[in-house]
């Protein structure tokens, strides 16, 4: 059985669709903001973006965390294809990244209004940068977050199916 990876920069929505998706197709979900070390969050609160080798760590416990039976959807950026590949290689198993895009307004329009998130809107400038989208030969789906979550959750279902 393939693991997901609900996945695209702070703001898009990658926990409340990933617990829905994980809804929909019957499995667990995992928020990856709750595995990373806390030395991460507390230079996030700061305001200061992480560089890659604060990422490793964290990266490699998602990896390990989709190293379990049945499906399971954990929330994570996933910015770059170099964190993609080593999240899949810890995993030790096939993983699926479904991608959540949208625009800078939409995504600052959003984080403005959640609240208990130590994520600042200061940094998603930093997080546009460093995304680099997932490439036609790599293992994903994208779905755009400017639609209800029933429509996100539903082109993502119907991207998989069309993957096969």
């Amino acid at each position: 059985m393939t693991a997901y990876v609900m996945m695209g920069v702070s703001g898009c929505g990658k926990s409340e669709i990933g617990e829905s998706f994980a809804k929909a197709i019957g499995g667990r979900f995992i928020d990856g903001d709750d595995l990373h070390p806390q030395t991460n969050i507390d230079k996030m609160s700061r305001g200061e973006p992480l560089n890659d080798t604060d990422r490793e760590p964290w990266l490699d416990q998602v990896g390990r965390k989709l190293d379990t039976e049945g499906p399971v959807v954990i929330a994570c950026s996933a910015l770059k294809r170099v964190y993609r590949e080593r999240i899949a290689q810890e995993a030790g198993r096939p993983v699926t990244f479904l991608f959540l895009e949208g625009s800078r307004e939409v995504l600052v329009e959003r984080m403005k209004h959640r609240t208990g998130h130590f994520m600042p809107v200061a940094l998603l400038d930093s997080q546009l940068a460093t995304l680099e989208p997932p490439a036609a030969d790599e293992l994903s789906v994208k779905a755009s977050i400017d639609q209800p979550r029933e429509q996100i959750i539903a082109d993502l279902l119907a991207g998989l199916r069309e993957r096969g």
